[in-house]
């Protein structure tokens, strides 16, 4: 039986890690071995801060699981590409004549619906993607997969609170329009025309209070069936489409 080939996405063993987050790679995460300590850890630990890099403490069995190479109790897992800033991406965009069209998801964790969602974003001009450092799918080989190659056409910026962020887009002259079952008003009564961040939660849970707290206007799309919503890929494709077509003129 032919054996299972090694992740090209995946770095494993303390100094390849360290020299990774030290060397600015673009790492998606890192997994630490259950009950490491040290200097090492420390170390680890200070640089992950730093490098504002999610860090996530898991039992031997599941690193055993992710690499047949010798981990030495640590994994880094890459990202496709390299994350932006949303402080960065605002006035580059202004500068370029651009109405901003931005994307904020709160909690989408499934690869195949960020893929699905960068995918319908590319299409319909958005200009960016933004989503937390936790509780998040990321650019992950398989994000970029299911994306059809989108999220290396379009930023995505990781940010460590998502009602900061919220603020300044709201500083920056970006709406904030966020997507609510519960809301009264629908998708088709907004302008959308203006500089303009759509916030979607996930599926069943929704944004979170923070975010929805912070947000200028909540709103929802119309339904007819019984079943509780859109999937959230689906739903970005919704409104995305909705936004074009509104900037459009037609």
């Amino acid at each position: 039986m032919a054996m299972k080939k090694e992740r090209e996405d995946i770095i494993y063993g303390r100094h390849p890690v360290l020299e990774a987050l030290n060397s600015g790679a673009p790492v998606d995460k890192v997994f630490l071995q259950q009950g490491t300590r040290g200097e090492f850890e420390k170390e680890l630990r200070k640089l992950c801060k730093m490098m504002e890099v999610p860090f996530t403490v898991i039992p031997s069995a599941k690193l055993g699981r992710m690499t047949r190479g010798n981990h030495q109790g640590v994994i880094a897992q890459l990202a496709a590409a390299a994350y932006q800033k949303t402080e960065d991406l605002i006035p580059m965009l202004y500068e370029q004549g651009e109405t901003p069209l931005l994307l904020l998801l709160d909690g989408v964790t499934d690869v195949r619906n960020l893929g699905a969602i960068a995918r319908s974003a590319e299409v319909c001009g958005a200009h960016g993607i933004i989503i937390p450092q936790k509780n998040s799918a990321g650019l992950t080989a398989d994000a970029v997969k299911s994306s059809a190659g989108a999220l290396l056409r379009i930023p995505v910026c990781r940010e460590k609170s998502l009602v900061n962020t919220v603020a300044l887009l709201k500083n920056s002259g970006i709406q904030v329009v966020a997507s609510d079952l519960q809301a009264e008003a629908y998708l088709h009564e907004l302008q959308l025309t203006e500089p303009l961040c759509i916030v979607m939660g996930a599926e069943g849970e929704g944004i979170s209070e923070g975010v929805g707290r912070a947000a200028d206007v909540r709103f929802r799309i119309p339904q007819a069936g019984q079943l509780n919503s859109f999937n959230v890929g689906v739903a970005a494709g919704i409104l995305l489409y909705e936004t074009m077509r509104k900037r459009m003129g037609i």
